[in-house]
């Protein structure tokens, strides 16, 4: 089967939580070319079970990461089904044996595409949706030097509390099944991914999103039940249990400061992100709320407060779901890019 990536080789990496990942790969996607000043490159990281594919409604001719101006790099993140995952590792650390990944190790592993494929030193822009945004907030604190701008967008820089228990009630939904059989399941646990979905469904969208029946009216199901099988089973039934685990591990554990750099402290990390930034809550996301990204703001130097105004709850920041939120999106990004 023909693949739209490439892929590095990245040979042995030792994680944080002590495993090492041998014959470890990071698949990634390019657009545009790289300048011959390598000045010119943007890294934009997938997002909670999306792959590259379902980050390119951002790029294109005319928009902010306009393949004619930059070099446009999506890396994506370990556990994601194309980069080193539980579906594609072999034994021994292969299913649920799959070690624990954290963000990171994610952004570690991107860096060293970065400067070892294509040699760049600077990057003017790091951005991305929800995990995205975790992985670009990474990027900002681990390589201050190198970042110029980031533009986190409906997401944080460290995992909520509440958050977490949302998680733990997507995660209890899927392994109830009882195919699951503790991650060594012989065909794919159907009636858990179903209930993970419907878990999902109460939190990807703004209650307005619901109230206004946006579903019906915008998007075109014929009924709630239809936009919960065929949006939401739809969404969550192609992909694999573990490597869906693996992820929300990744995300539960989501903190800028939990490295030898910062010690947990999370303010001192913040505060190191020199970084220009535009952080983008959706005004109505149900698990990334404003609330959180003003105290992240408050304690960054070069951080301004730019909410997403709109009723699509976390959806507003992708995956191109709702056209206006894509304009605004896209415009602010130009805005930022400008500076």
């Amino acid at each position: 089967m023909a693949v739209d990536y490439e892929t590095f080789e990245l040979g042995d990496v030792k994680l944080q939580g002590g495993a090492t990942i041998r014959g470890c790969t990071l698949a990634y996607k390019t657009f545009g070319t790289l300048n011959s000043a390598k000045d010119n490159a943007i890294v934009y990281p997938t997002w909670y079970s999306g792959q590259h594919a379902e980050n390119e409604w951002l790029i294109g001719p005319g928009m902010a990461l306009d393949p004619e101006k930059y070099f446009v790099i999506i890396p994506n993140m370990l556990g994601n089904g194309l980069s080193s995952s539980p579906s594609n590792t072999p034994e021994p650390y292969n299913g649920p044996r799959f070690p624990n990944i954290t963000a990171t190790d994610n952004v570690r592993q991107q860096y060293r595409l970065v400067t070892e494929t294509f040699g760049i030193e600077r990057l003017p822009l790091v951005t991305g949706w929800s995990m995205g945004a975790l992985q670009t907030f990474h990027w900002g604190a681990l390589y201050p030097d190198m970042v110029e701008r980031i533009a986190p967008f409906c997401g944080s820089a460290k995992c909520s509390r509440h958050n977490f228990v949302f998680l733990e009630g997507v995660k209890a939904a899927l392994t109830a099944d009882a195919a699951f059989a503790e991650g060594w399941y012989r065909s794919k646990p159907e009636r858990g991914l179903r209930a993970m979905a419907r878990v999902y469904a109460g939190w990807g969208f703004s209650q307005a999103f619901y109230r206004e029946e946006l579903d019906l009216k915008t998007l075109g199901y014929s009924s709630l039940e239809d936009f919960l099988v065929a949006f939401w089973e739809g969404f969550f039934l192609p992909k694999d249990a573990n490597n869906l685990l693996t992820m929300l591990w990744t995300w539960q554990h989501g903190d800028i400061s939990a490295n030898e750099l910062y010690g947990g402290d999370y303010k001192k990390a913040l505060s190191a992100i020199k970084a220009k930034a535009y952080v983008m809550p959706g005004q109505t996301d149900l698990y990334f709320p404003p609330e959180d990204s003003q105290f992240e703001v408050a304690h960054m130097p070069n951080a301004e407060l730019v909410p997403v105004p709109s009723i699509w709850g976390h959806f507003a920041g992708g995956p191109g779901t709702n056209p206006e939120d894509v304009r605004f999106i896209d415009g602010k990004l130009k805005e930022l890019l400008a500076r």
